[in-house]
């Protein structure tokens, strides 16, 4: 194959998504019903794929404004179509332009075959894709759409293959070439884009899973859809944004610590004594109005030297924990817990007591073995492993469709479930499904989840309800991360705490 590089510098690996889009996510089968209604409506389907590749067209010329070779990556539907009418484009812009077509175009239907016969009566260069075709420009993927079922298969899965390897500039229409538009999994193969443009309503996949690796920057157009048509359909989830978060109200001047509730943080076990500190630290940090820790008496100074502000309690047996237990209003059970008779007996002890309880970590795998039963008002925050074994599957099945064993787990134990991962997902009993999708690769480290674990503890002990009080933990999580990863490897699970503790005052001032 022959690469020709383009003259625009070099390619560039964008972020994730901008901040600017809708909030409400759909599913491919949602999306193709809000564009079954406009048509109904009366805009003329040959229209909506024009403005689509009019959107596709200002995106390509925003990203690259020196560029002026493009080359289209043609399928056989309607993703095909917006690609043919891009290349229109571009060619009546003065740019160089060629298609290649896998498969035969004769068997484009509809409005993609309109779009086919304008390219034609416009003279773009249109041939055939074959292992030597030439690669130059702006690589445009019009492969394959929302409408992929299985996996990729060849000829596409060796298209992609090349586009990936180009190293040239990588634009998808609607949604990357191998990504499932329903949960973010790559299909065996898919196109590692630096731009994506969708539009009409924004995919859930492109938001979870592999999503993150090959959507690139992500630019929506809705083709000026009727709004109230649009805010009357069905969503799948919605988006997790600084404008759409949940807060926690003001303090009024006369506060005391006793309004903001008491958490009691239980584990560390023998050799996991940091695990329940970093929780601990991250409750108080978040505004709790009271913390004790329940850990091995051997961790007692450890504890107190890092958080003297702490009542921390070394604990023997769960006979201890019962004052305790009558005394708190929150319970964080499973940081650093182990699965030794120590933490069986501390968890049966929290499984008892009737109070909001967010369980992570070794408290999840023994629940997944079925050693205690979940109480009422639970939250639990495990990480794909983790959510596997309690569903009874393996990591990669949860991998698969995430939102799907987010809801089973949700159902299953009848508790607002977080999905950690790329694209964290919290679904409630009621089926709600939030979706953060900020982050950055640096908190790929050890000790992130214990972090969570106590901010979710900290913002149920000042009243909120358990759904909002995951998704504002998540999202604080989150972008406390992507702030603190700008510095690179090596973060620290710690570093996150006071960035935290100052997004939260952002969103929700403690004074008015």
């Amino acid at each position: 194959m022959r690469i020709i590089l383009p003259d625009i510098g070099a390619r560039r690996r964008m972020p994730h998504t901008k901040d600017d889009l809708p909030d409400a996510l759909y599913s491919s089968a949602q999306v193709r019903g809000l564009d079954a209604s406009l048509i109904a409506a009366g805009t003329p389907g040959f229209e909506l794929m024009q403005r689509a590749a009019r959107a596709t067209w200002r995106a390509l010329v925003r990203q690259w404004p020196t560029a002026n070779k493009l080359t289209v990556l043609a399928g056989h539907g309607n993703n095909a179509g917006d690609g043919y009418l891009v290349a229109v484009l571009a060619r009546r812009a003065g740019w160089t332009v060629r298609v290649l077509t896998v498969g035969e175009p004769q068997r484009l239907q509809g409005d993609a075959a309109l779009a086919h016969a304008e390219a034609v009566s416009e003279k773009v260069m249109i041939d055939a894709w074959s292992a030597n075709a030439e690669l130059r420009g702006i690589m445009l993927d019009a492969l394959l759409g929302t409408g992929l079922a299985g996996e990729v298969r060849e000829p596409y899965a060796s298209v992609i293959a090349a586009i990936n390897a180009s190293g040239l500039p990588v634009a998808a229409v609607d949604i990357p070439s191998g990504l499932c538009a329903d949960t973010g999994r790559v299909l065996g193969a898919a196109v590692r884009a630096d731009l994506t443009v969708t539009f009409i309503g924004l995919k859930l996949g492109l938001f979870t899973g592999d999503a993150a690796d090959v959507v690139g920057e992500l630019v929506f157009n809705d083709l000026h859809a009727d709004p109230q048509l649009i805010e009357s359909a069905a969503i799948s989830a919605r988006r997790l944004t600084a404008s759409n978060l949940p807060r926690l109200a003001a303090r009024a001047p006369t506060s005391h610590k006793g309004k903001f509730g008491h958490v009691l943080l239980i584990g560390g076990d023998r050799g996991f004594g940091g695990a329940i500190l970093l929780s601990a630290q991250s409750a108080l940090r978040s505004g709790a109005g009271m913390v004790s820790v329940a850990t091995r008496s051997e961790h007692v100074p450890a504890a107190l030297a890092r958080i003297p502000e702490a009542m921390v309690l070394g604990t023997s047996s769960a006979n201890q924990l019962m004052g305790l237990l009558e005394q708190v209003s929150v319970l964080v059970v499973g940081p650093g817990l182990g699965q030794a008779a120590w933490g069986k007996s501390l968890l049966s002890a929290a499984a008892n007591a009737p109070l909001p309880q967010v369980w992570d970590a070794d408290a999840l795998n023994m629940l997944a073995e079925e050693q205690v039963k979940l109480p009422a008002d639970c939250i639990i925050t495990p990480h794909p492993g983790e959510a596997a074994r309690l569903l009874g599957m393996t990591t990669a099945e949860v991998q698969a469709d995430r939102p799907a064993a987010a809801h089973a787990l949700s159902k299953k134990y009848t508790a607002v479930v977080v999905l950690k991962g790329a694209g964290s997902l919290i679904a409630s009993p009621d089926g709600r499904l939030a979706v953060c999708h900020q982050g950055h690769p640096a908190m790929a480290t050890a000790g992130l989840g214990d972090v969570l674990a106590g901010l979710v503890g900290a913002l149920l002990a000042q009243g909120m309800a358990a759904f909002d009080a995951a998704c504002l933990a998540v999202w604080l999580h989150a972008n406390a991360g992507a702030q603190e990863g700008k510095s690179g490897r090596g973060l620290a699970a710690s570093d996150l705490i006071p960035a935290i503790r100052q997004l939260l005052e952002e969103q929700a001032p403690c004074l008015k």
